[in-house]
């Protein structure tokens, strides 16, 4: 999350600071994604980033609506984290050699982002709670469940296809 620059007088302004960062984050990987399904040489893989591009505009979208039901303009927070993941990100999608090895390190790559966002929504979305924002700890969880969704899709193609190929390539 974004470094700690602000004056927080409660939870509330913490909640709010992290959905900054996390609207930052999600901005971010809209633009990475296409560039992951470009990158993957297994369909099924392709496939996974692109359904994950599309569940990432959603994932924005929910975020515009939590600010409005904080009665709040969007505003994104610089995510640090989210840039140095994608940057890890990049740094698969040049990497020479082999394709299969390739999309296993995109799967790694993309499963750091996945972890990454879970974090900061299960924090979220507990601040929502704490708060009684009963209705946007449901929305905050309702991302929450597809980032794990994802993944989960994401380790299943990794142990039934890519990471078998890639360990027999020599």
């Amino acid at each position: 999350m974004a470094m700690f620059s602000n004056e927080f007088h409660g939870l509330k302004d913490l909640m709010i600071n992290q959905l900054e960062d996390l609207y930052d984050a999600e901005n971010r990987l809209t633009e990475a994604l296409p560039l992951m399904a470009q990158a993957a040489t297994a369909p099924n893989l392709k496939s996974a980033f692109e359904e994950h591009f599309r569940q990432t505009q959603g994932h924005v979208a929910r975020l515009e609506q939590v600010f409005g039901q904080l009665g709040c303009d969007p505003k994104r927070v610089t995510c640090d984290a989210m840039k140095g993941l994608i940057k890890e990100g990049q740094e698969m999608i040049d990497a020479k050699g082999d394709n299969e090895t390739r999309d296993a390190g995109l799967i790694a790559a993309a499963q750091k982002v996945e972890h990454y966002e879970m974090a900061g929504y299960g924090s979220v979305r507990t601040f929502a709670q704490q708060l009684g924002k009963t209705g946007i700890a449901r929305i905050l969880q309702q991302t929450l469940d597809e980032e794990g969704e994802t993944d989960k899709k994401l380790t299943s193609i990794a142990e039934s296809h890519v990471n078998p190929q890639a360990s027999v390539v020599q």
